[in-house]
């Protein structure tokens, strides 16, 4: 999987700087508003500020009250629940995904605000900073229950988040590919399973990552008593298809605590 540059966030950043309006602030103009990225693999900074006030040291890190700040403002200023998970998906392969969680957790809160309702799908959303998206009925028959599916990126690598209610899951199925292929899923609320043919499940939870090498035969979805979601990131390759194959029977499901 190739690691994105700075640069792979230009468009995001272009509309950051169309919606920024031009404020006053410690006396200095704000001409512009910016994304950075540290260079270090030991700290997360992500930098949603104006003009030459916009300053961090790569050494220092950035502090819960400093970060919430930075992406409040970034909400301020029209970045939307999708684009801010996108940019700090892609930050999380510079910084790792101990520091993109922390980063997460922040902005789950910032958001959480725009989501209106008291229902469970509701409920479940102010828990992540991903969108829960659309129902997935392009891909309901491969469903046991109800799904939801909403982009997250579809520049050089393909993200999407996945959202299961209770009891949901997909069916058994085949990542194929000649070279390369498969799939990686990272957990990001609530509760899920994983389970490879002859093997074990394995349960999901926030920042549980999930490699799936192309040609096993598998299944994901969510625990009986809880709503789920996981990022799936398609990993390239030469001739990918998915094969879809039996739903995975209650008698199968049920064997899970």
């Amino acid at each position: 999987m190739k690691i994105l540059s700075i640069h792979d966030l230009a468009t995001i950043r272009k509309k950051a700087e169309h919606n920024l309006l031009l404020r006053e602030e410690s006396n200095e103009k704000v001409s512009e508003k910016c994304y950075g990225l540290s260079s270090g693999a030991q700290h997360l900074q992500i930098l949603i500020c104006g003009g030459t006030g916009c300053k961090a040291s790569s050494s220092q890190g950035i502090t819960d009250n400093s970060l919430t700040f930075h992406l409040q403002s970034a909400k301020n200023n029209g970045i939307t629940r999708t684009e801010i998970a996108e940019i700090i998906t892609h930050i999380g392969f510079y910084a790792g995904w101990p520091k993109a969680w922390a980063a997460f957790r922040l902005a789950k809160d910032v958001w959480a605000e725009d989501t209106t309702g008291e229902d469970a799908k509701a409920t479940f959303q102010r828990e992540m900073i991903f969108p829960i998206g659309e129902p997935n009925t392009a891909y309901a028959r491969y469903f046991t229950g109800n799904s939801y599916l909403a982009p997250v990126s579809r520049e050089q690598v393909n993200i999407s988040n996945v959202t299961f209610e209770p009891r949901c899951r997909n069916n058994w199925h085949i990542h194929k590919a000649t070279k390369g292929g498969g799939q990686m899923l990272v957990g990001v609320a609530g509760r899920g399973w994983y389970q490879e043919e002859g093997k074990p499940a394995v349960e999901i939870l926030p920042g549980t990552v999930i490699h799936i090498p192309a040609g096993v035969k598998h299944w994901h979805g969510a625990a009986a008593d809880s709503w789920f979601a996981h990022l799936a990131f398609e990993v390239s390759g030469e001739n990918t298809s998915n094969e879809w194959l039996e739903p995975v029977t209650d008698e199968e499901y049920d064997k899970l605590k």
